[in-house]
């Protein structure tokens, strides 16, 4: 402290010195000039210019002449300065005086004589101006290093840094720094810099439509639709990919809505036999969509493909001799890998186009679950579950066995690009074998880890949609269980089913799981706390939530309920009895203003509405027919 004291006091006594000097040197100058400055003009309310300069008032009781009394605003402002005073002191004395124009900038006359880089004077008047290169503490930085230096800086640390100077605020706007910011928390990921003019504020109406999606999500606040199902068909499975369903029926039909829009009108997806064959049509057992391709397995063992950009015909059909059992396709891309009896197919475009068989794999016992591994260059990968076994089916390959324990069958499997999870059903706790989640390296074909110990068998299991790191399951002993991969432990557990837990998917914040008794839940994943639920009357098979929208499906076991008939016409199954599919929008506020909310599109045909809360409310509840 001795040491800084020592070195600001003489900083100040050589700029009292220099201050001095230039006033010496403006009374010789001034002298030298008997007319004086020509272009000083009368003094206005206290203050005089000169040169576009505005000076200082004269102060009471000084000597000598007046324009010797008369200082530049900046000369007050140092001497204030060195005095230890507030540089606003002086200013606020005249503050009910009328203000003069803007100054002009400072020029270089009005630096002292033998001004040089070390003139301190000098300095001041520099810094007064603008300056070209942005200041870091005693270094001059150019722009682009400095740029290069605030991008790695967060959105708190730039505003702090845009109150330090106009060049720090004009640098910590900088758009590059804001787009790169909006790109790193995933807002406008297929933007480019030049589609806004402002991204700050494009980070923060991002921000802001984020928090309202978040507390429409945990207060229900939104719009609930039903996608309309064929009347007296039951739903056979159903599936979707970013906002678009396929839904397929006991009646042979595959179904698609696109729940980005508010037209819910179903196209028909066209099978290859056609409804002009004799006989009932054959039910569905599987489907499957991604971005470009829509694909329907069917009870006789037919596989039909279609192209969601070139119309309601099939692209590509293909027959098994046996039912088919499991049925996969690719997140992206155009593979599909079907399992019939103890053989795993898979099919894929060439190059030209012309779909052919990649692989054929014979298995020793039946599939259970088929997924291809995401994101893979070059031939697809197929992990297959058969009831004890998993294998790694690579085309250029054989089968290759990942798990195998006689007596142990896989209870559900999922995969990542690098990793894949499957429960296993232990022998119970005689020997010491709990139901437990294994997690395989896809890469090496070693066990990572091993989560869970439980009575229950793991019903269903998350890792490709879930958080880095994080994976959640549902059991039949009615719980959800989030795990952390790094420590190999639960974060929570939830008790959520009375029948069991049959579907679920989760995000940074929320879990969604369905149940065997129909109902969907809705937590806080860090609160561990159950927001909403809604209740349907079949089991819940499956769930999908992007941040503004949730699809549900609750398909009925029974595909031919009692009382029913297999003719076409017959609409004797009760519509309790088909399954439903729920589409929650809860961005609502965000649609066009001449959009028509299929919640109030109703023909008041039907006995009975929606009834839920006041947040999804309709034009009517109930109506009596008479």
């Amino acid at each position: 402290m001795a040491a800084g004291s020592s070195e600001l006091e003489l900083f100040r006594r050589r700029w009292r010195a220099e201050l001095a000097g230039a006033r010496q040197g403006k009374k010789r100058r001034r002298a030298a000039e008997p007319g004086g400055s020509p272009s000083c003009r009368e003094p206005v309310s206290g203050w005089s210019s000169c040169g576009g300069v505005p000076l200082a008032a004269p102060r009471d009781g000084g000597g000598g002449g007046e324009e010797e009394r008369r200082e530049a605003g900046y000369f007050a402002l140092a001497r204030s300065l060195l005095d230890g005073r507030a540089p606003g002191a002086r200013s606020r004395r005249h503050h009910r005086q009328p203000r003069p124009g803007p100054p002009a900038p400072v020029q270089a006359a009005a630096e002292p004589e033998g001004g040089g880089d070390n003139d301190l004077l000098g300095q001041l008047i520099r810094d007064l101006n603008e300056i070209n290169e942005v200041p870091f503490f005693d270094i001059q930085l150019p722009y682009e290093l400095a740029l290069k230096i605030f991008q790695y800086l967060g959105r708190t640390e730039l505003g702090r840094c845009a109150q330090v100077s106009r060049t720090w605020k004009v640098l910590a706007e900088d758009e590059v720094l804001w787009y790169r910011l909006c790109q790193q928390e995933g807002y406008l990921p297929d933007a480019s810099i030049s589609d806004c003019s402002c991204w700050k504020l494009a980070l923060q109406d991002c921000r802001a439509k984020e928090r309202t999606l978040r507390t429409n999500w945990k207060n229900r606040i939104g719009a609930v639709s039903q996608l309309q199902y064929e009347l007296g068909k039951v739903l056979c499975d159903v599936h979707s990919c970013d906002g678009v369903v396929i839904a397929g029926y006991t009646s042979g039909d595959v179904r698609l809505w696109d729940t980005r829009t508010w037209d819910y009108t179903a196209p028909i997806l066209e099978p290859v036999h056609g409804s002009a064959d004799p006989g009932p049509q054959p039910h569905v057992s599987f489907v499957r969509i991604n971005s470009s391709l829509a694909v329907a397995a069917y009870e006789d063992g037919t596989v039909n493909v279609w192209s969601l950009m070139i119309g309601r015909e099939p692209i590509h059909h293909y027959q098994h001799n046996q039912r088919i059992q499991a049925l996969a396709l690719g997140l992206e891309g155009a593979a599909i890998a079907t399992a019939s009896g103890f053989q795993v197919k898979v099919e894929s475009p060439d190059d030209r186009g012309y779909w052919q068989t990649t692989a054929q794999f014979e298995i020793q016992k039946l599939v259970n679950f088929l997924h291809l591994v995401p994101d893979v260059v070059g031939s697809p990968v197929t992990i297959a579950a058969a009831e004890d076994m998993v294998y790694l089916l690579k085309a250029e390959e054989s089968g290759k066995v990942l798990h195998s324990v006689y007596g142990q069958p896989v209870t559900c499997l999922d995969v990542s690009p690098s990793e894949a999870a499957f429960g296993v059903k232990g022998f119970g706790w005689l020997l010491n074998e709990t139901n437990k989640i294994l997690l395989y390296n896809l890469e090496t074909g070693q066990c990572l880890t091993k989560l869970g110990s439980s009575l229950g068998d793991f019903t269903c299991v998350n890792l490709q949609n879930s958080p880095p790191w994080m994976l959640v399951t549902g059991n039949k002993d009615r719980r959800v269980r989030v795990y952390d991969l790094r420590r190999s432990k639960s974060l929570c557990s939830l008790y959520a089913h009375h029948l069991g837990v049959s579907a679920v998917q989760m995000d940074d914040w929320k879990i969604v799981s369905g149940g065997e008794e129909g109902l969907v839940c809705v937590w806080d994943q860090r609160m561990g706390t159950k927001l909403w639920e809604m209740h349907a009357r079949h089991p819940v098979r499956h769930v999908w939530f992007n941040t503004h929208s949730l699809i549900t499906a609750n398909i009925p076991d029974e595909k031919n309920p009692r009382g029913a008939s297999i003719m076409d016409d017959d609409l004797t199954a009760h519509r309790r009895h088909r399954g439903i599919i729920y589409a929650y929008e809860f961005s609502v506020h965000q649609l066009a203003r001449e959009s028509v909310l299929p919640i109030c599109r109703s023909s008041y045909d039907e006995e009975t509405g929606y009834n839920y809360n006041i947040g999804l409310a309709v034009p009517y509840d109930n109506i009596l027919v008479t």
